[in-house]
């Protein structure tokens, strides 16, 4: 186990990981990923899944990031609604700088919906918005929101 329970994950992993996402995620959006994306995700070189379990071995977090060459793209972050507000994605996202540094990224990517509520999260870890593509996504209605590109510099 790593750092404040965090530790990799693995393909043995995805269906504990697959009840948080299912919690995690607004079905408003869309955005939740299916069991097939993660694990065609999975295979793929340059991926790292990091898990946060609790006391009793329960995955309640985790993070999903690719790697290609010296840049990362955090693909997705999720907490347990039941265990949010424990820094629980601090310590996911902290213990995923660690590792990307020892691979020799020096940035980090991700997109995020405009009005995303984990924007707090990603400004707090020094996240800067450096692109936005207008009414990208889609609500469960007519409404649309931009996507907001971020980045972190790690090294």
């Amino acid at each position: 186990m790593n750092n404040n329970g965090v530790r990799p994950g693995s393909m043995s992993d995805l269906d504990a990981v697959m009840v948080v996402m299912e919690a995690a995620f607004d079905s408003q959006f869309g955005e939740a990923w299916t069991k097939a994306q993660l694990t065609s995700m999975m295979i793929m070189p340059g991926i790292l899944l990091l898990v946060h379990e609790n006391n009793e071995q329960m995955v309640d977090g985790f993070a999903l990031f690719s790697r290609v060459v010296d840049e990362s793209e955090l693909l997705l972050v999720a907490v347990d609604p039941v265990h949010r507000r424990q820094a629980i994605a601090d310590n996911i996202l902290d213990q995923g700088y660690i590792i990307l540094a020892e691979h020799g990224v020096k940035s980090l990517f991700l997109e995020v919906r405009d009005g995303n509520p984990a924007m707090h999260l990603y400004r707090a870890h020094g996240f800067e918005v450096i692109g936005r593509r207008p009414n990208y996504y889609h609500g469960s209605g007519v409404e649309t929101f931009d996507a907001l590109t971020l980045r972190k510099w790690i090294a």
